[in-house]
């Protein structure tokens, strides 16, 4: 592998998709009273996993609920209620770039993008947010550090091996890339699988600022011509509540040739 590439590649990679990925708590908490906002991330902002925060274009994808409510009360009754496994009404959404979701496996949603050839899997109740730099944001409007997003790059590389082995990619990019130059951070395991052909990267790694932890789960691909990354967090107080849901977003991850 040539290293000095790669680096450079990762640099290009970082700049071109330098937005925050994690918003500050009180402006994630905003998204459930209007139906589209505009968010803009102050420069000394605290964030984690998306780089370096920008003026970015929020909009709230409202359910099929009548419900106005947005007080503390009220959103925490909604989750209660989801939780419980009440029958609510499974929402579709169509895009212009083929997007579609719906309910598949109890408690998530299938995404499905036909024009970029991937398919993930996110937990029921989490809204779609649009991020300059993201091809795809999912979040928990009630716990700001519970997202999962979708990354891409060209690239001219066949295999995600090209790059090295995953313990050396997955490092390269914690640092570079998944987190933030003054946050510590910790690779605790990276591990290498095949479907259908396609090498997959997956890696679990803990991002840590002055305020907040994130432990994260990261698998990363390349086929089509790209570099596909998707990423999925939680706050490390929820991690042991949130682990088994966020390895089924993980492992549900999926490219097809398009």
């Amino acid at each position: 592998m040539n290293s000095v590439e790669f680096e450079i590649n990762l640099f290009s990679w970082f700049e071109a998709v330098a937005v925050a990925e994690i918003y500050m708590g009180m402006a994630m908490a905003s998204l459930v009273k209007p139906p589209s906002i505009h968010l803009t991330c102050l420069p000394n902002a605290s964030t984690q996993l998306g780089l370096y925060p920008h003026s970015v274009r929020s909009e709230h994808v409202p359910s099929n609920s009548n419900s106005n409510a947005t007080s503390p009360q009220d959103r925490g009754g909604r989750r209660q209620l989801l939780s419980m496994g009440a029958t609510i009404a499974p929402w579709i959404f169509f895009s212009s770039t083929g997007t579609f979701a719906a309910e598949t496996k109890k408690g998530f949603l299938l995404v499905k993008d036909n024009k970029d050839g991937y398919t993930f899997l996110y937990p029921f109740g989490w809204q779609e947010v649009v991020v300059q730099g993201q091809d795809k944001v999912f979040k928990d409007v009630i716990e700001p550090l519970e997202s999962v997003s979708v990354n891409l790059l060209p690239t001219g590389k066949q295999d995600i091996r090209d790059f090295g082995p995953p313990q050396e990619v997955a490092e390269t990019l914690i640092q570079k890339v998944l987190a933030s130059p003054t946050q510590k951070t910790k690779l605790i395991e990276a591990t290498e699988h095949n479907v259908d052909g396609k090498a997959y990267y997956t890696f679990e790694f803990i991002a840590k600022a002055p305020n907040y932890t994130r432990h994260a789960l990261s698998i990363v691909c390349i086929a089509n011509g790209k570099f596909y990354t998707l990423t999925t967090g939680a706050n490390e107080r929820r991690w042991e509540k949130m682990k088994d849901r966020l390895k089924t977003v993980v492992d549900s991850f999926q490219i097809s040739n398009v």
